[in-house]
């Protein structure tokens, strides 16, 4: 029997029920469909790619059939290398197998955790729209099924938005490179102008 993001929800976050427009975001999100969320900060933002991301891995590893496929993966674009870190630690005192590949690392921890995503570890993967850059990185991800893209402070994709960074405007190429998956943009603030550029 299939898990339900309201499964994950509990076992993994220990709410009982989504709050807001989750729910209807992440029926979006399970249904192939594209998403733009636009979420005050505090609102909850992260569960709404973090619970597709944990159900889509417990129903491929369910799946008999799909276990000789490469394991799902949720791939975050995230400029933040703090708050990637705080996400990750706080999602692995959760038990969840979330990792994050970014300039802080050391070489060899680059290349630790870079080996344990091609054998088919982590479940959410945060890195910088900058790391896709490095072709290593590349054939990394041709070892995996990149199930979902998740666009963390999606507003920088714009020219307008506050926090502009130009490896955002490579967002259609990087999805390209990671076979067009599902993608949920998400941002606390975004003029009329941005959601469009968005």
């Amino acid at each position: 029997m299939a898990t339900e993001p309201a499964e994950i929800l509990q076992r993994h976050f220990g709410f009982p029920s989504f709050r807001g427009p989750q729910a209807e975001v992440i029926e979006h999100v399970m249904a192939g469909t594209h998403c733009l969320v636009i979420m005050p900060t505090g609102g909850g933002k992260s569960l709404c790619y973090q619970s597709p991301a944990l159900t889509l891995a417990a129903n491929a590893t369910a799946d008999a059939s799909s276990r000789s496929a490469p394991r799902p993966l949720t791939l975050v674009l995230s400029p933040l290398i703090a708050l990637m870190k705080d996400q990750v630690d706080a999602l692995q005192s959760r038990g969840i197998d979330a990792m994050f590949i970014n300039s802080s690392l050391t070489r060899a921890e680059r290349h630790s955790r870079q080996a344990l995503i091609a054998a088919g570890a982590g479940s959410l993967l945060y890195v910088t729209p900058e790391r896709f850059r490095k072709s290593e990185f590349l054939e990394v991800l041709k070892q995996r099924r990149v199930a979902l893209l998740a666009v963390d402070e999606a507003h920088c994709i714009s020219e307008w938005g506050h926090d502009f960074r130009p490896d955002y405007t490579r967002l259609e190429e990087i999805r390209g490179l990671v076979g067009n998956p599902v993608t949920i943009a998400l941002t606390a603030t975004a003029t009329p102008e941005v959601q469009a550029d968005i």
